[in-house]
C-alpha cells in the first residue's frame, strides 16, 4: 500500500480561494468569509463552511462547488461541516472582497455596522431615519437613496445615486 501525500491547507485555502461565490461570482467564497476552518482528520480534508444565513438558497450550490473544486485537484476524502455558531456577519468580507464588490458595482457593507451580527446603524434622533451613508459604487458619490430593503438577492438592499442616477445593490450588514 503506497502512502498518500496529502496536500497543505495552505494550498487547500489557495484552491477554495479560486471558487466564486455562485451569487456574485465576483468574489471568492473566501472573500466573503463563509470558508471556516480546513483541516485534516487522518486522510479525510474537512472544510467548515458558515453559510451567510441559515436560509441561503446557494449552500447546495457553494456545497456542490467546493467538492468539485476540490475533487479536480485530486481530493478524494473529503467531508463539508456546516458551522452555525458563531453566525457568519459582513464584518467576514476580506479587504479584498470588499474592493471586489464595489468594481463589481456593489456597495459593500459599511465597516463597522454589523458586529457579532447585530446590525449598528446610525439614527437620526429627530426623524428615527437611518443616516447610514452608502456610497455609490460606480462614482463614489454619498448622495444616495434606498429605493428598497429588497435587492436581487435577499443579502442585498436596492439603492440609486441622485448624481449619476444609477442603481446599484447594497451588500447589507448582517
Amino acid at each position: 500500500m503506497t502512502a498518500v501525500t496529502l496536500p497543505s491547507t495552505s494550498d487547500v485555502w489557495q484552491w477554495l480561494a479560486e471558487v466564486p461565490d455562485p451569487e456574485i461570482p465576483v468574489i471568492s467564497l473566501v472573500d466573503l468569509g463563509i470558508i471556516r476552518d480546513v483541516a485534516f482528520d487522518d486522510d479525510t480534508l474537512v472544510v467548515t463552511v458558515t453559510p451567510t444565513y441559515s436560509g441561503c438558497p446557494a449552500t447546495a450550490i457553494i456545497n456542490l462547488d467546493i467538492e468539485r473544486a476540490l475533487h479536480e485537484k485530486g481530493i478524494e476524502k473529503l467531508r463539508l461541516e456546516r458551522q452555525l455558531s458563531p453566525a457568519w456577519t459582513t464584518d467576514w468580507i476580506s479587504a479584498e472582497g470588499r474592493e471586489k464588490l464595489r468594481a463589481y458595482g456593489i456597495a459593500p457593507p459599511v465597516d463597522g455596522t454589523a458586529i457579532d451580527g447585530i446590525l449598528r446603524q446610525r439614527v437620526d434622533r429627530l426623524s428615527g431615519r437611518s443616516n447610514l451613508t452608502i456610497a455609490c459604487p460606480r462614482c463614489g458619490s454619498a448622495n444616495t437613496e434606498k429605493i428598497s430593503q429588497f435587492g436581487s438577492t435577499p443579502c442585498k438592499a436596492s439603492y440609486r445615486c441622485t448624481d449619476c442616477l444609477e442603481p446599484f445593490d447594497y451588500f447589507k450588514c448582517i
